[in-house]
């Protein structure tokens, strides 16, 4: 997990997992993509999302869709809450069993 980015799963099944994240003002999460279709929504704060080749501005009540393998970015211009959902799961999100 990057610096100033707080991630909690929250449940999962076979092809579905819900996170909880909680980011600091002044962050950015840079450009990447992922195998991964990503869909969020806005608790609190505000966001700018590059999502392909555009800008969006995310604030509370607002929601995405990232598609796999698309090139994305977050500008976190307020400390944010929000849940995202990720299909499939993402097995480095999950909490990981003691050894």
């Amino acid at each position: 997990m990057l610096e100033g980015v707080q991630m909690r799963p929250l449940v999962w099944e076979e092809k579905t997992l819900l996170c909880e994240f909680r980011l600091e003002k002044g962050r950015r999460l840079p450009l990447h993509s992922h195998p991964y279709e990503q869909t969020g929504y806005l608790i609190s704060g505000q966001l700018q999302f590059h999502i392909g080749a555009e800008w969006y501005e995310a604030t509370p009540g607002d929601s995405w869709c990232i598609p796999q393998d698309v090139l994305h970015e977050v500008v976190v211009e307020e400390e944010s809450h929000l849940v995202e959902l990720f299909s499939p799961v993402r097995p480095d999100y999950l909490p990981q069993s003691p050894d």
